[in-house]
């Protein structure tokens, strides 16, 4: 149930953090939110660095070269993170906004491709194939990881590949 009397998601500009202290961080706010507490958007910049999804083997890693690798507790398999490249984390209380995972994600996906054809860009989603499109580019993913009835959730969108997409 939506709470009206609690104000709009905090928005934080967190400039570049390093992920595990990223994720250190949102896992303390999880922990110590409460009912009352807002929900959260945080914008990060990460430096280089490749995560390994549940899904993900290192074999799937073609030429990490000196870039670290982490495993996360996210699904999927290899995510490249990097600077350049805008991370927003979505700290929710699902159960309060109303919402469950799918109507987030697909949400959260078509208001990308709405904002990019705001910038006259055509984005596009794939059946089967999560993420947003330009041509054949992926320009946004998304990883995601519920905990009890909050909501981390990663968007990661490739700034660089933008620029040069038109």
């Amino acid at each position: 149930m939506t709470r009206p009397d609690l104000p709009g998601p905090v928005v934080r500009a967190r400039g570049r953090l390093d992920y595990a202290v990223a994720l250190d961080a949102m896992r303390r706010f999880t922990d110590a939110r409460s009912a009352d507490t807002p929900d959260e958007y945080w914008l990060v910049e990460h430096p280089r660095i490749f995560t390994l999804g549940q899904a993900g083997r290192t074999e799937h890693l073609l030429a990490p070269g000196d870039i670290p690798v982490v495993r996360s507790d996210r699904g999927g398999q290899v995510t490249y993170h990097g600077p350049g490249q805008l991370v927003v984390y979505l700290l929710l209380d699902l159960r309060r906004a109303g919402l469950n995972v799918r109507t987030l994600v697909c949400g959260i996906e078509s208001a990308l491709v709405g904002l990019l054809g705001d910038y006259n860009v055509e984005g596009s989603l794939r059946e089967g194939a999560p993420g947003v499109y330009v041509d054949e580019a992926k320009v946004a993913s998304l990883g995601r990881r519920v905990l009890f009835i909050c909501k981390r959730c990663a968007r990661a969108l490739r700034l660089g590949n933008l620029l040069g997409c038109r």
